[in-house]
């Protein structure tokens, strides 16, 4: 499984020249779309400033290793674990209709 994670959106709020919090956006993506294997799911997370998530800056002076640090990663990592397994390694069996069945007489 080939699972890529890319920074899918970064809105910074800015107050006095520096960011006071951050609307971010991861995808996972495992495989390549049009493999029979492939899955997608997008997390979303705010990270804040006054909460300790990271220390306020201008916005210029983020980096991409920054902005990923402040994802809940190892948590997500496990969630999408979860759904490629749940999805794509073993997905529920389907019920299939029995037409042919009767009703029995006695």
């Amino acid at each position: 499984m080939a699972v890529t994670k890319t920074l899918t959106k970064s809105i910074p709020h800015v107050k006095s020249s520096k960011v006071e919090k951050w609307d971010l956006e991861m995808t996972y993506e495992n495989d390549n779309e049009g493999d029979a294997t492939y899955y997608k799911s997008v997390f979303n997370h705010t990270a804040v400033a006054a909460d300790g998530d990271f220390t306020k800056a201008g916005k210029t002076t983020f980096s991409l290793a920054d902005l990923t640090a402040m994802f809940p990663t190892a948590h997500w990592d496990t969630v999408f674990a979860s759904q490629v397994d749940s999805v794509i390694t073993n997905p529920p069996t389907q019920a299939v209709a029995d037409n042919d069945f009767s009703v029995p007489s006695s």
